[in-house]
């Protein structure tokens, strides 16, 4: 495999374009490997499309959870089409090389789009707990110039931090290999190539991960303590399923998006193995994203009647 160096002034190899190995390791999978992943990125696109034009289509999802749950599906799919495409064209063509730019600007658009789903999840927590906890005054404080607010809010609100810590990230030198064993530039196994003492670099990412991620975990956990408690306190069964029926999908999409997340990013640097990495990232990246529709569809009896309505009509 062709490494792409070049001589820095102090005889220093410095890194000018990056080999991300994949799935290089499992030799035995490789022509079975990009026919899975088409399939994955098939049923994600498809899935999350559907959702989101049922949800615009039918009068009946005209409503901000259904609205959220819209801006949700595509931010799935602009989140997945960041790593899968590129890792298709890797094992099709056999091309493991990407320049730093082109790592760069996934690495962003990567952190960008992970963070906006963190806040969007957040924001449909507090629309759940609003509605169930506060039905009278929901209609008022849930307008649709409220939705859009929070929902432009969600996709923009984590993209200067994110940006800067791009750049911040990409100004260290690199000069130990060219090599990520890694299916897509993520943060760990970049600062894995960084030549010298990166702890402050590793500080800083805690304290991001920390305000885009865990702050908004909190929030969903405080909103979903109070539902829950609310449910507890409903006079009748019927009533309780219906209003936990409504939150219980997005409960679970939170939990497997935070969890896997989390693990990746606060684990200490001395359990960091390869193949974990990649497993976790993969869960996150890609196996969430494809469950997301059959969890909303399955768990929500409002997107079945309206998907059903739309059969009927076509």
């Amino acid at each position: 495999m062709k490494h792409e160096e070049k001589e820095a002034d102090d005889n220093v190899s410095t890194v000018v374009q990056i080999v991300l190995l994949g799935f290089s390791e499992i030799s035995n999978f490789q022509g079975f490997l990009p026919g899975v992943f088409s399939i994955i990125y098939m049923v994600i696109l498809i899935g999350n499309s559907l959702i989101f034009i049922i949800t615009k289509l039918d009068p009946e999802l005209h409503k901000p959870m259904h609205f959220f749950l819209a801006h949700f599906s595509i931010l799935e799919i602009c989140y997945v089409s960041i790593t899968l495409p590129r890792i298709l064209v890797s094992l099709w063509t056999k091309d493991r090389r990407i320049s730093l730019l082109s790592c760069a600007t996934q690495l962003c658009f990567f952190l960008v789009l992970g963070t906006a789903e963190s806040f969007l999840l957040a924001v449909m927590s507090y629309d759940r707990y609003l509605a169930i906890c506060n039905p009278l005054h929901y209609p008022l404080i849930m307008n649709p110039k409220k939705c859009h607010l929070l929902a432009a809010g969600s996709w923009l609100g984590g993209m200067p931090v994110q940006i800067g810590q791009t750049c911040q990230i990409f100004s260290l030198h690199f000069c130990h290999t060219n090599q990520i064993n890694h299916f897509f530039c993520d943060i760990p196994p970049i600062l894995k190539l960084a030549c010298g003492d990166t702890s402050v670099h590793e500080a800083s990412v805690y304290v991001v991960v920390i305000l885009v991620g865990a702050v908004p975990f909190m929030l969903i956990l405080v909103s979903y303590t109070k539902i829950i408690a609310t449910i507890l306190r409903l006079p009748t069964a019927q009533g309780r399923t219906k209003a936990f029926s409504t939150c219980s999908s997005h409960l679970l999409v939170v939990v497997l998006f935070f969890g896997s997340a989390s693990i990746t990013y606060f684990r200490p640097k001395f359990s960091h193995s390869a193949g974990t990495e990649k497993l976790l990232s993969l869960f996150y990246t890609i196996v969430t994203p494809m469950f997301n529709p059959v969890i909303y569809t399955l768990r929500n009896q409002d997107v079945i009647a309206a998907f059903r309505r739309l059969l009927f009509k076509t």
